[in-house]
């Protein structure tokens, strides 16, 4: 079981909540991001570190159980700003913790990476990639560089759908994509601990009642979420409706990612 994790992203919203949940579960915790991170509290390390540059992450790696990575560039639009940090900087953490010996890697993935499928359709771990950006697409490139290593060089990876990591719901789309902080700590910590792992793709919401995916590997790992975004429907309801989502949002997962840069033929998106 992992005693030593890695975190990279650490300062970013995600990364904090995890920083603040795993607390004390772990026997250390190092902590990687492009800003200072300070404050540090008993068993946390701090790496200052771009994860483009292979040698620095291989360095990062020495001494680590397994690692959560959760840094990337995010954005609808922008190959420029996601070429190193999403592309680059996920094979380097696949490639350094293959050369250091590190087994298990959890990867924060997206459902950007199948965003536009239409929202009727639920869609699954088998479903086939369907990106709706750039960004869509990184995500992709990381789940398929996250089999092949586990495929290639027997390492244990678990793969991440994230989908609306926020401390509450606020959104009518939120009632079928929330992800609480407390129920997203356990997910990781879930993917961190779970035995038995080869290669495994998971829905990062919690239980919602709007569940829009298919999401059987969550007990194949031991993830059982708590919160539910319909607590927080009446609220929201009586402040929006479906309809004031713009429309060409309202009808792809992916939201508003979909009609960034969009020249494409609706009708043929089915």
């Amino acid at each position: 079981m992992a005693n030593r994790i890695l975190i990279t992203g650490a300062a970013g919203r995600i990364g904090v909540a995890l920083r603040a949940g795993l607390k004390g579960r772990y026997d250390s915790i190092r902590l990687v991001d492009l800003q200072p991170i300070e404050d540090l509290a008993p068993g946390e390390e701090a790496v200052q570190a771009d994860i483009s540059d292979l040698q620095a992450v291989e360095d990062m790696m020495k001494g680590v159980d397994a690692v959560v990575h959760m840094a990337a560039s995010v954005s609808p639009r922008g190959w420029e700003t996601m070429f190193e940090p999403n592309f680059i900087g996920t094979y380097n953490i696949f490639e350094a913790a293959r050369r250091q010996g590190v087994r298990r890697v959890v990867y924060a993935s997206s459902i950007h990476a199948h965003g536009f499928y239409r929202r009727e359709q639920k869609v699954g771990p088998d479903s086939p990639p369907r990106p709706d950006s750039v960004y869509g697409v990184s995500k992709v490139f990381g789940e398929a560089f996250g089999r092949f290593y586990a495929d290639k060089h027997g390492m244990e990876v678990v793969s991440l759908r994230i989908a609306s990591f926020q401390p509450k719901p606020t959104t009518v789309r939120h009632l079928g994509t929330w992800l609480s902080p407390r129920d997203c700590i356990e997910l990781v910590h879930r993917s961190l601990q779970a035995p038995d792992i080869h290669f495994e793709v998971v829905y990062g919401v919690s239980d919602n009642s709007r569940q829009l995916y298919d999401d059987p590997n969550r007990t194949r790992i031991g993830y059982t979420p708590l919160d539910n975004a319909e607590d927080y429907a009446a609220e929201i309801l009586a402040r929006m409706s479906p309809e004031d989502e713009p429309e060409m949002e309202r009808a792809f997962h992916g939201a508003l990612y979909t009609p960034v840069d969009f020249t494409g033929e609706l009708d043929k998106i089915s």
